[in-house]
C-alpha cells in the first residue's frame, strides 16, 4: 500500500511525496485508516517505524483551517521530541494554506509562545508541563479541540507527567478522538486507555523480521576492573566513528565521558544535572556531526532522534528490558541498519540475563578482540576495501606503477605489503 491510495487530500499527498515516502511503513498500514475514520487507537510502536506520520495525516485531514483555535494537541515527554515531531507535522502540512503548527516547551521564554497562540494556532505539540501552564495562563483553550495524541507515552509515564496528562485529557472535550502511541505497554498505559479512550482499536506491530529494525546485537563479558579498557577496544575494533554512549549514572557519564578526552577523542556528556541550554548545545553538536562521541543517561538522551546514527553502546546494562529497547531505538531508523553493543560486567548479569530472555531478536555474545585481533580486523578492513576497489575502479595506470617499480630485488607483493602498512600508519 502506499499514500496515493489513502483517502486525503492531494495536498498531503504531494507533501508526503516530496519528503521521500511511497509505501506505508507496518504502523503506518495498520493506523492510518481507522483513524482517518475517528476511531480511537493505542498502538505499539517503537521510535523510528513512522508513528509521526500515522498521526499527522489524520489529523490534518480534518483541520478546519478558517478556524484558527487550537484543534489537536500532541503530547510528547520532552522539548527535543517536540521540536521534531512539529517539524515532520509542519513538512506534511507545507501545502496546506494558513495552517499553523507551534512547538511549547519549556526552557524557553513563554512569552514569545504565548503571542502565536494569541495569533492562532491549528496543531500544538507540546510537553505536558508547559501545556497545562499555557491553559493555565488562559493561552490555550480546549473547547475546540478534536484529536489528542500521547506520543511516547510510556516515556512521559516515566517521566512523572502522568497528572498532567491526565488533567489535559480531562479538560479536552469527550467526543474528541485520541491516539496513543507507545514502545512499551506497561499496566499504567492500559489504565489511562481504557479511561481515556472510546472503544479503541489496538495495534501492535507484528515482530517479524520485515519489522523488526535492522539492528545487530551483540554482547561482550568484561569485569569491572577493564571495563574502559575492553570499550576503548570496541572502538578500535568496529571502526566506530561516532556512537551515542549509555551509562546508569551521571557518575558513570562523567567517568566514561573524562576517560575518552584523555584518549583524546571528541565527546561530550549529557546528564541531567546540565541546564536545558547546555543541554541544547551538546545535542546540536552531536547531531551536526561536530562530536563524535556522546555519553549519557537514560533521561537525558530522551527525545533524542539521529537519523543517521549507526552505533549504541550501552556502557552499562540497562535495569530492564523496556529501557534496552529505548536505548538500541536510537540506531537503525527510517530503514537503515545498525549495531547495538553491551558491555556485561559480573554485576551486571542478572539484569541481562533477564534482557536477554526478553527479546525477540538475538543478542550474539561475542569476546572483546585482542590487541593481535584488532591488529587482523583493521588489515582486513583495508584488504576488503582494496579488493572492493580492484571489482569497480580502472587500475590500469595504477599497475604500470607497479609493475615499473617492481624488479628482482622488489617483488609485487613486498610493494603491496609495504603500502599496507603506510595506509595503516596513516
Amino acid at each position: 500500500m502506499n499514500f496515493d491510495d489513502l483517502n486525503i487530500s492531494d495536498e498531503i499527498k504531494k507533501a508526503v511525496g516530496k519528503m521521500g515516502f511511497r509505501e506505508l511503513t507496518p504502523i503506518q498500514k495498520l493506523a492510518i485508516k481507522p483513524a482517518l475514520n475517528g476511531t480511537d487507537i493505542t498502538a505499539q510502536a517503537q521510535t523510528g517505524s513512522g508513528k509521526t506520520i500515522a498521526f499527522a495525516i489524520p489529523i490534518l485531514q480534518k483541520i478546519f483551517v478558517p478556524d484558527r483555535s487550537p484543534q489537536a494537541i500532541i503530547l510528547c515527554p520532552t522539548r527535543e521530541l517536540c521540536m521534531q515531531v512539529a517539524g515532520e507535522i509542519s513538512k506534511v502540512a507545507k501545502n496546506i494554506k494558513k495552517l499553523k503548527v507551534l512547538a511549547v516547551y519549556g526552557g524557553e521564554p513563554i512569552g514569545k509562545q504565548t503571542r502565536v497562540l494569541k495569533k492562532g494556532v491549528h496543531v500544538v505539540v507540546g510537553t505536558p508541563g508547559r501545556v497545562i501552564d499555557h491553559i493555565e495562563r488562559g493561552n490555550l483553550d480546549l473547547i475546540g479541540i478534536e484529536s489528542v495524541v500521547l506520543d511516547e507515552a510510556d516515556e512521559m509515564l516515566d517521566m512523572g507527567f502522568r497528572d498532567d496528562i491526565e488533567n489535559i485529557l480531562t479538560g479536552t472535550p469527550c467526543q474528541r478522538q485520541t491516539l496513543l502511541f507507545s514502545a512499551t505497554m506497561p499496566v499504567e498505559i492500559r489504565r489511562i486507555a481504557r479511561k481515556y479512550q472510546k472503544n479503541p482499536k489496538f495495534i501492535k506491530v507484528r515482530d517479524d523480521a520485515k519489522n523488526i529494525p535492522k539492528i545487530t546485537q551483540y554482547a561482550f563479558r568484561t569485569n569491572h576492573k577493564h571495563k574502559f579498557d575492553d570499550f576503548i577496544r570496541l572502538i578500535d575494533a568496529y571502526d566506530i566513528k561516532s556512537a551515542l554512549i549509555f551509562c546508569n549514572t551521571k557518575k558513570g557519564v562523567d567517568f566514561v565521558f573524562k576517560g575518552l578526552k584523555k584518549k583524546s577523542f571528541s565527546a561530550e556528556a549529557l546528564h541531567g544535572d546540565m541546564n536545558q541550554k547546555h543541554r541544547d548545545i551538546v545535542m546540536n553538536k552531536f547531531r551536526n556531526s561536530n562530536v563524535r562521541f556522546l555519553v549519557a543517561t537514560d533521561v537525558a538522551a530522551r527525545g533524542l532522534d539521529i537519523s543517521s546514527l549507526e552505533f549504541i553502546i550501552n556502557y552499562d546494562v540497562p535495569g530492564n528490558y523496556d529501557d534496552y529497547v529505548h536505548r538500541i531505538g536510537r540506531t537503525a531508523r527510517a530503514g537503515k541498519t545498525g549495531y547495538a553493543l553491551t558491555l556485561v560486567s559480573k554485576e551486571d548479569s542478572i539484569n541481562f540475563n533477564n534482557i536477554k530472555k526478553s527479546s525477540k531478536a538475538r543478542i550474539a555474545e561475542k569476546k572483546i578482540p585482542s590487541d593481535d585481533e584488532i591488529e587482523e580486523i583493521k588489515n582486513k578492513r583495508v584488504l576488503d576495501e582494496v579488493k572492493k576497489s580492484i571489482k569497480v575502479d580502472n587500475l590500469q595506470e595504477y599497475l604500470y606503477v607497479i609493475k615499473k617499480n617492481s624488479s628482482e630485488d622488489i617483488s609485487t607483493e613486498e610493494l603491496a605489503a609495504a603500502l599496507l602498512k603506510k595506509l595503516r600508519e596513516n
